[in-house]
């Protein structure tokens, strides 16, 4: 019966034999076989253990990405860490015409990719509440008295400074951003007034303020602005994820040579305000003009920008079309309706003898008011009165030549130059009184329908005003709907409709308009498009640092897992070797006892030992 014997290997007193009688199977195979299943073994753990680590430490990514956007509006409800030294900050104060405000944006330590923008939002305070200041009256007021400005905005700064960590200050940037209130002002009193914000300012804060952080923007500016941040709160500038994503054809500005480029789809803004409506949306492809004319009026409707922190990186240029229609607010509308028919009906009375309403007897029909609401219009020491008729259809043909359309193509409101949008493959987002009409008392905000809307404008307009005084007084409008609001719904309604697809050229069936008052329940300023996009360049001081750090970060994680891969195979190597070794000195060993024994056998017999071939 054979035995596994080692005692030729080791010391005597390690010497032992083992019978294979009662021992598991396993330990009567050859040795060698013993060998390879090992390796085999130790093989199948190594790719299983290797396999695990990554899994581990990779397979969480596309679900991490795919989750990145709500976790993001969920963090940006806490109240920001102002303990973490890699939170950076910036200001953007919005000198408007009635008042300022100030907000104080936060970002992360940016990433160090080139490719992807900051991550910014707004900072809030320990209560959770976005840090937001306003004072009054609005800054042009100091247009004769320039010099009381920086104590007028004073407090706005004191406020941010309590925010902003101490030690933040001298990095982190202040933009003051004037819009309507100063554009109507004379150039000399706007610099009069930028000029005191830039000598005074700096010797009270700290903040990183230049002279070109203080600036009266345009109405364009101000639209790109806007058209920013409602992107990047939507995240149409992040990279793609899903295949199920709306996704455009882009030929990039300045480009036209080389091949478009495919990324997300933006979304085009729409906001009607009281005086005013401005439209923005992004032209992905290269446009032509009718006239010379209309391309130099086109130049300064488009802007094009890139996003990113490097100018030679293109995946961020966009190519905007942004146009203000001063006038075609729903309270404006309003009063260049009324002035209209005051002035017509006033006409009409003088040349054909008629008393049409000069008296509440004898009322101006207007079919744009609630059936039979009562109304007048005070002009020069004259009064009109009016009675609603509540006619939705004709009060929409009545405003059809306020439009101010002209027969020339690609034209919107005032005949201004509009590329053309790609109506199947585009998404607009409504916002202030598309948001109000819509919803305050039709109560169908959101997803806009326009059959549908047209129907719930007639039933409301065709409604007596008793009854919809009563509803108003159960409760069954939005809680911030006022009789305002009720009497001019039925006017603000038809406005919006024809702004929509007679100025701005719609079909009817265009299904994907959005009207909101918040996007992901927060309301998005300019502001917001201003601190990305004047901050866009800062990542680059933190890129090569980042690179050089997240490299090394990749470095350790790598050789984490190949170095145990290194250790693994030099520890199979040597155990092999070891092995092989040891049978080489097992077989010597065995010759050398057989050549002992035969040896000993020929001199028992009285015969001369043989040479043995074995020897050595």
């Amino acid at each position: 019966m054979g035995r596994i014997s080692v005692s030729c290997l080791f010391p005597a007193s390690w010497h032992f034999s083992i019978s294979p009688v009662g021992c598991p199977r396993i330990l009567n195979t050859n040795l060698r076989q013993i060998v390879v299943v090992g390796i085999l073994a130790a093989a199948v753990s190594l790719l299983y253990f290797s396999v695990i680590i990554i899994r581990h430490k990779y397979g969480r990514l596309s679900r991490d990405k795919k989750f990145h956007r709500y976790l993001a509006r969920v963090t940006d409800i806490e109240a920001t860490d102002t303990n973490n030294p890699h939170i950076n900050y910036g200001i953007v104060v919005d000198c408007g015409s009635s008042g300022s405000r100030i907000f104080v944006y936060c970002w992360p330590r940016h990433n160090g990719n080139p490719h992807d923008l900051l991550d910014i939002r707004q900072m809030r305070d320990k209560n959770r509440k976005p840090v937001v200041m306003k004072i009054k009256p609005g800054i042009s007021e100091f247009a004769t008295s320039p010099e009381k400005v920086s104590d007028y905005i004073s407090p706005l700064l004191s406020f941010a400074a309590e925010h902003v960590p101490r030690a933040k200050h001298k990095e982190t940037p202040l933009y003051i951003l004037c819009t309507a209130g100063m554009r109507i002002l004379p150039e000399s009193q706007q610099k009069a007034i930028l000029e005191d914000l830039l000598t005074d300012v700096p010797i009270h804060f700290d903040f990183l303020f230049s002279s070109s952080h203080a600036e009266v923007i345009s109405g364009k500016q101000e639209g790109v602005y806007a058209w920013i941040g409602i992107n990047f709160v939507l995240g149409r500038f992040e990279h793609i994820e899903d295949e199920d994503e709306a996704l455009v054809e882009v030929n990039i500005p300045g480009g036209e040579s080389q091949a478009a480029i495919v990324r997300k789809r933006t979304a085009g803004i729409l906001d009607m305000g009281g005086v005013s409506t401005q439209i923005a949306y992004e032209v992905p492809q290269s446009v032509s003009f009718a006239s010379s004319q209309q391309e130099e009026v086109a130049k300064n409707l488009l802007a094009e920008f890139n996003l990113g922190c490097d100018v030679h990186r293109t995946e961020h240029v966009y190519r905007v079309y942004v146009a203000t229609f001063l006038g075609f607010g729903g309270n404006a509308a309003r009063q260049r309706y009324e002035d209209s028919i005051f002035a017509n009906t006033m006409q009409k009375n003088r040349l054909l003898s008629k008393q049409t309403g000069l008296t509440s007897d004898t009322p101006y029909l207007d079919p744009c008011l609630p059936l039979d609401i009562q109304d007048e219009i005070q002009q020069n020491g004259q009064t009109l009165y009016l009675r609603g008729t509540g006619d939705f259809t004709l009060c929409r043909k009545t405003l059809q030549p306020f439009m101010n359309k002209t027969n020339e193509t690609q034209t919107s409101l005032n005949g201004v130059y509009q590329p053309p949008v790609h109506f199947q493959n585009s998404e607009f987002y409504g916002f202030s009184e598309f948001y109000y009409c819509t919803e305050d008392v039709l109560r169908m905000g959101g997803d806009y329908n326009a059959a549908k809307f047209i129907k719930a404008a007639k039933d409301y307009c065709a409604t007596k005003w008793s009854i919809l005084r009563e509803r108003f007084d159960q409760g069954l409008y939005a809680s911030h709907a006022d009789l305002h609001r009720l009497k001019y719904q039925c006017f603000k309604s038809a406005w919006m409709y024809e702004v929509f697809h007679r100025g701005f050229s719609f079909p009817v069936n265009y299904s994907n308009l959005k009207t909101a008052l918040q996007v992901y329940d927060k309301e998005v300023q300019w502001t917001l498009g201003a601190i990305l996009y004047r901050t866009r360049f800062l990542p680059l001081r933190d890129i090569q640092q980042e690179n050089f750090r997240a490299s090394h970060a990749h470095w350790r994680g790598v050789s984490f897992v190949y170095n145990h891969y290194l250790f693994s195979a030099c520890f199979l190597v040597v155990l092999l070797s070891i092995l092989l070794y040891l049978l080489r000195l097992r077989r010597i060993h065995r010759r050398v006892l057989w050549g002992s024994s035969a040896a000993s056998l020929w001199m028992e017999e009285g015969l001369p030992p043989q040479k043995m071939a074995g020897a050595l």
